[in-house]
Order: structure tokens, then sequence, then C-alpha cells
């Protein structure tokens, strides 16, 4: 039973549901998070659907809450999604081989009806950048983590394609003939442009992310360091060239766990992307570089995103629009 059914109107819950845990936030009918709540995931479906339930109604408690007192609730998760229906598949990093879960429904049902929006993550990531650093206009999400793919809000909606795959530019050819990518391809942008490309060229040592550790041999002259330092911020101002000469988007927000980097990150992107336009006056014109911009690292964007697309299901229909 709800608490107070006139209380706090418009308050909607988001959940980033990731391999190794379910970040979860409540927002208030402004969009400002009131609550955070984070918890190991439990693999499978049985223990994805009980992990999300979870951290929900820590939540609501947590704020006073019941959880019919919520307009909906998000939840951002890898894989193919169709968020129509609810039903999530191929979500191997979370234990999920399922063809078609409907996780929506079920977590739904688990929540004692409430509605549950279901988007990918990269998505609802792309939403929540928007809101947190005020862009508006088209923008793209590039995620820089184990691959490498982007969330794209065009027009003020979701752009997720035909089959779901509208910004898997990490399975675009970068280096014809390069080593061979699972996907099936060779030489792919996620491998020379990802969290996981870093871990191979420079392998983690100190205790500290492979990009961290990186980052700060470089600044300190390591010859080594800066050039792999610079071939990785290479391919990844190619990645942000593909996302501006595809969809012209306004915005490319860089994110991802390589993105803790912070500015270090942005300015080698940036420079590596003028170098790219060097000898291409088309490319000067588009000012690229001036397009980049960096997650917070403070602020959850993929939760914060998932809770503005439940509310904008709620009030919209089927398309997600930033609220």
């Amino acid at each position: 039973m709800s608490r107070d059914p006139n209380r706090r109107p418009g308050w909607s819950a988001g959940l980033d549901i990731g391999g190794t845990k379910v970040l979860g936030v409540l927002l208030d009918g402004g969009g400002e998070v009131r609550h955070t709540v984070r918890v190991p995931t439990r693999p499978g479906a049985s223990g994805v659907v009980g992990t999300a339930e979870e951290v929900v109604r820590r939540l609501c408690d947590e704020a006073g809450l019941g959880v019919d007192d919520l307009v909906g609730v998000g939840a951002g998760v890898p894989g193919l999604v169709d968020p129509a229906t609810g039903t999530l598949s191929h979500a191997v990093n979370l234990g999920i081989h399922e063809r078609e879960l409907e996780l929506g429904g079920m977590l739904g049902a688990r929540l004692g009806g409430v509605r549950v929006t279901v988007e990918n993550d990269l998505n609802v990531a792309a939403v929540g950048a928007a809101r947190v650093l005020g862009l508006s206009g088209d923008l793209a999400f590039l995620a820089l983590g184990t691959g490498v793919a982007a969330g794209l809000l065009l027009g003020g909606e979701l752009r997720r394609g035909r089959r779901g795959a509208a910004g898997e530019i990490g399975h675009l050819p970068y280096r014809p003939g390069g080593p061979a990518c699972p996907c099936g391809q060779r030489g792919c942008l996620e491998l020379y442009a990802s969290g996981a490309a870093l871990d191979v060229a420079w392998p983690p040592r100190n205790g500290r992310p492979a990009a961290a550790d990186l980052f700060a041999a470089a600044a300190e002259g390591d010859p080594l360091a800066v050039e792999v330092r610079n071939g990785f911020a290479d391919a990844v101002a190619a990645a942000v060239r593909l996302l501006v000469l595809t969809c012209d988007v306004e915005h490319v927000v860089l994110g991802g766990g390589v993105a803790d980097v912070g500015e270090p990150l942005l300015r080698a992107v940036a420079e590596r992307s003028h170098g790219q336009a060097d000898d291409s006056p088309f490319l000067r014109s588009l000012a690229v570089p001036e397009r980049l911009r960096l997650v917070p690292r403070d602020q959850p964007v993929a939760p914060i995103g998932a809770a503005l697309a439940a509310r904008a299901r709620v009030a919209g229909g089927p398309r997600t629009v930033v609220v």
C-alpha cells in the first residue's frame, strides 16, 4: 500500500543494470536525484529481476514512499531490447541467454504492477547526459568501456534503429586486415578505442586502472605511454568523427570507464581530432573537437536517464524524449 498517495508527485526510479552491479536512483518530480542505492548483481533471469526489485524497494524505503507512489521505473540494460514490450535478449554479461526475457513484465509484477520501461543502457545514458549537462540539440553518448558504442538522442528522441543496433560503431572496421574481432570482422574500432584495448596495450600496474595509469605515465613523459595514449586517442577521435559525419550531432559526450580519466582524455581526443582535420577543409568546417563533452564522474547518467525514460513513457507513449 502507498504510504501517502498525494505525496511527492512525479517521482520515478531508474536502474543501471550491469554485469557486476545494479545502480539505482530516485528522482523527484523536478528530475533531481534524491537517493541512490548500489548492490551487486545476481546473475541469471531470476537473479537480475530480484536484484532490481531489491534496489527499487530500498530506494522507496529511504524516501518514505511506497512503490506504488512512483509514476514508473526505468531499467537500462545491456543487450538487445524491445522497449515496446520490455523484452531483453542476448544479455550474456547478465547471465541471461533467453532469446526474449520479459524483463519489464516480470519486474513490474514483482513491484505490484508499477509500470517498468526497459531500454538499452547506452540509450538511457544519452538521455541522462543531456539532462545532467544541460544540453539541447542532437547528442551522442560515446561509451568507452569493455567495448565501444554510442547512444543516440536525435530531435529529442532516441534513435534505436531497425534491430536496435544504431550506434554500434565499435564494429566498424578501423584498420582493415587488423586483428580478429569477436564479431567476426577484423580491425574493428573497439579493438583500438576501448578500455579492453587499453588493458592489452598498457597492462594495468600499480593497482590502478590501465587508463589512469597510462595517462599519468604519459603526462610524466614516458615515451611508450605517450605513443599508446596518442594511438588510443586517435581511435576515439575517429569514433567521434564517425558520429559527426553520420548523424551531425551537436554534442558527443565521452563516457564509460575510460572517461574517469577526465580532462586529460578530453584534451587528448580533441588534439587528435584537430590533427585528423589538418588536411581537410571540410572536416575543419565541421568543428568536430568543439562538439566534445565529458560526462561528470559524480553523476550516474544511466540510471538518471532510465528514470526520465520511465516518466516520459508514461506521459507521452513509446517514444522516449528528454523531460
